[in-house]
């Protein structure tokens, strides 16, 4: 019979965005996957899919519903390792997996940027914290993709029996690449934007902690300096109406493009000249290194996840909070500078190469599930 491994998280939609190849390793290894979220996708690589009614918010009485949920479906499976992923799903998850851990089942878990990191709000800390710290004691292995994160599980003494740091969820440099001018014209041209035009991209959801109303602020202070300056603000979210009544109200409603959700990020980061971020918090942005990738480089503010990212002065620039005037003066500097722009985002691109790949982040991955393979296999045989 294989071996059966389980991935757990909130939505099912996070295992399509950054965990195929995971999910294809196991599969590569002749083990049997499943995965446990709250959503119908149809995934690659995957045996058994489970739709599991987690929410996002832990004040949500469908959670109650989701842990009795996954605690069926981890009794009714042997399985041998269980790796969850985002804060409800890794709540949930190694709540319901305490039984099988006492039976041997070794339990993983990636927080994929902790919320009670430096600066954020008071309630996070009072909700998350003792909640991390408490189930760190049920967790095998906590895999962390920052620096901060790492530090604060291992200096508070979190009782994971293991801690590790992990870069990311890994980046496909394959696909996000550079690409030559022709084929960066074609792509503006398909897309209605000249060769004259300069461009600047960010994808994320539009809410609070995103924080696109900086990067509008900052474009009304250059409109008149630099008139071929775009903004192009891929996602949707809470937030999206407000910051286009902000861009009318600012009267450059004509150079911030809404693009809403795409599908074709990789295009757009390769035909803009220049990436920009506005986020108050991050664990480790996988926006941030698709576009190092893509050799662009990054303008952002500056937080635990940039910081791990943005060598400041060298493959872009890292911004205090709110502001904008900061922010427009980086931004001129790379507008009128191509070979800086070049020299930044090909270091930005060496960067991920060298850390931040699939490739990369998969090798580390492989030596901790190996780990726990070779304890199985050494238990199967003790009992033999």
């Amino acid at each position: 019979m294989k071996k059966k491994v389980l991935f757990c998280a909130t939505v099912d939609y996070h295992f399509k965005a950054f965990h195929l190849p995971y999910l294809k390793w196991f599969k590569e290894q002749g083990w049997e996957v499943h995965i446990a979220a709250f959503g119908n996708l149809k995934l690659p690589f995957v045996d058994k899919k489970f739709d599991v009614s987690i929410q996002r918010s832990p004040f949500k009485k469908e959670n109650l519903t989701a842990y009795k949920e996954l605690k069926k479906i981890i009794e009714e499976n042997d399985y041998k390792i269980i790796h969850c992923h985002t804060p409800m799903g890794g709540v949930l998850s190694r709540l319901a997996a305490i039984r099988a851990r006492k039976n041997g089942t070794k339990v993983i878990y990636t927080a994929h940027g902790f919320h009670f990191c430096n600066g954020a709000p008071v309630l996070n800390w009072l909700l998350y914290y003792p909640i991390e710290r408490l189930l760190a004691s049920q967790t095998d292995c906590l895999i962390t993709i920052n620096n901060e994160d790492y530090s604060r599980a291992t200096a508070h003494k979190f009782k994971a029996k293991k801690i590790k740091l992990v870069h990311g969820v890994g980046v496909d440099t394959e696909l996000f690449a550079p690409v030559h001018k022709f084929h960066k014209s074609v792509l503006r041209a398909e897309r209605g934007y000249s060769d004259d035009d300069f461009l600047m991209l960010y994808a994320a959801e539009f809410n609070k902690n995103k924080n696109q109303k900086l990067l509008i602020e900052s474009l009304a202070l250059i409109k008149d300096k630099i008139p071929s300056a775009r903004l192009l603000l891929a996602g949707d979210g809470p937030m999206l109406v407000s910051c286009k009544h902000l861009a009318i109200n600012l009267g450059i409603n004509d150079k911030v493009d809404f693009l809403g959700l795409r599908s074709d990020i990789g295009d757009l980061l390769k035909m803009s000249d220049l990436a920009v971020a506005s986020s108050l918090r991050e664990g480790l942005p996988v926006n941030i290194m698709e576009a190092m990738a893509c050799a662009l480089p990054v303008v952002a503010t500056e937080n635990r996840g940039h910081r791990e990212l943005i060598q400041d002065g060298k493959n872009g620039w890292l911004i205090t909070h709110d502001n904008p005037v900061e922010f427009t003066n980086r931004i001129m500097v790379l507008a009128e500078n191509e070979t800086l722009r070049r020299s930044m985002g090909l270091l930005g691109r060496k960067q991920v190469m060298e850390k931040n790949s699939v490739q990369k982040v998969l090798e580390q991955k492989a030596v901790i599930y190996e780990t726990y393979m070779e304890e199985l296999e050494d238990a199967m045989w003790a009992v033999h």
